[in-house]
């Protein structure tokens, strides 16, 4: 992806570093568990039916101030576009229960929330329920996980190496998906697998 090395190139590369996870769910390695859930098209979608293609799995909460910080600067758009634009799929994930504050948005208002950032992900997806985001041990919004065309998956974690809501850091932040998404379109190991996510907890 060109953006994604032009973007690597400029915050320079960094040992490999494994944070290993307990919590998670699902380990990096692993087959990624398959799920149907309904999107905001109204359309159900199926993981398994992405076999063949790069998945991206983004857990959201659109009242989150740290999601705030990584769509209302475009970071995180941005590397949707350049993503998809390679073929990668995005998966957005909201498991927040219905009742809890970023859990009971309407499907306009969501995709009114979405075009106003200039989003752009594959499907948006409602997990009501929680059953998916503990299948993988979703913690926070943002929590990412990248998945290989095989199946496999390859990184989860958070999507950068500054923990803040502060846009000011962002620039300098090294960028974890966009990292493991270059690494494994070039058939690349990931150097980091795992790296402990951030934000705000999500709202089984």
């Amino acid at each position: 992806m060109k953006l994604l090395r032009i973007f690597l190139a400029s915050v320079g590369t960094a040992g490999a570093a494994f944070v290993s996870l307990a919590e998670a769910a699902v380990d990096v390695g692993q087959t990624a568990p398959d799920f149907i859930l309904t999107g905001i098209d109204g359309q159900q979608h199926r993981l398994s039916e992405y076999k063949g293609k790069i998945v991206v799995l983004e857990w959201n909460n659109p009242d989150c101030p740290f999601v705030h910080k990584h769509y209302d600067s475009g970071n995180i758009p941005r590397l949707q576009h350049e993503a998809m634009a390679e073929g990668v799929v995005w998966l957005m994930i909201n498991s927040n229960a219905p009742d809890e504050q970023g859990g009971d948005y309407s499907s306009p208002e969501i995709a009114a929330w979405l075009a106003k950032r200039d989003a752009s992900p594959s499907a948006y997806l409602r997990d009501p329920s929680g059953k998916v985001g503990r299948m993988y041990g979703a913690k926070t919004t943002p929590h990412l996980f990248v998945i290989r065309p095989d199946g496999i998956l390859a990184y989860e974690g958070a999507i950068d190496s500054i923990r803040s809501t502060r846009q000011s850091d962002i620039p300098r932040a090294e960028n974890y998906v966009a990292e493991a998404l270059t690494s494994v379109e070039t058939g690349k190991p990931v150097l980091r697998t795992n790296t402990q996510p951030y934000g705000c907890a999500v709202k089984y």
